[in-house]
């Protein structure tokens, strides 16, 4: 195979000095013009253009958080005389529930008294109208005793002496005999 051969030709660069230009102290009165003007043009441009665009901007915020300040302080105003006129209303709210609850216990206090009055005398009247039965009852029994004691004391004087008893003097026996 056949190889191929390259044929370069170098040129030498030219050097024009060495070191890094800004270094240079052959350009340092340029350099120092040139910064000046910068410096200058910066120093406008700040202080007539970006300056009072950002002492706005900064006016505008404080002004914007006063007003929120403000806005927030009469909100809390605001709140804290909802709160009051809540906890006020709430307090009306209580004593009116415990004057009704007070007025019910009176009203049914009463209505019990009342019940456990005609209670009781319904009571006393079932118990006169008893002790009323009872007493006739009692009487009633008195005299179907008396009759029976006075037909057994009639029998009994029958069969001992044969004699018949008639029964008023059998009634008298038995009522001379209890005294």
């Amino acid at each position: 195979m056949v190889s191929g051969t390259t044929a370069t030709t170098a040129v030498a660069p030219k050097h024009e000095g060495a070191g890094f230009p800004p270094f240079k102290t052959e350009t340092f009165p340029s350099q120092i013009f040139w910064l000046a003007i910068t410096f200058a043009f910066l120093f406008v441009v700040l202080w007539r253009v970006a300056g009072p665009r950002i002492g706005g901007a900064i006016a505008g915020r404080k002004a914007q958080l006063t007003g929120d300040l403000s806005t927030a302080e009469q909100h809390k105003r605001d709140a804290e005389a909802a709160s009051a006129a809540y906890e006020s209303a709430l307090a009306a709210a209580r004593a009116r529930a415990q004057s009704v609850a007070d007025e019910n216990r009176r009203r049914l206090n009463g209505e019990i008294d009342a019940a456990k009055a005609k209670a009781d005398s319904e009571a006393h009247a079932a118990m006169s109208k008893a002790e009323t039965s009872i007493a006739a009852t009692r009487k009633e029994a008195m005299s179907h005793v008396a009759n029976a004691a006075r037909d057994a004391a009639i029998q009994i004087v029958a069969r001992l002496t044969g004699d018949t008893v008639s029964p008023d003097e059998a009634a008298a026996a038995i009522t001379a005999s209890r005294s």
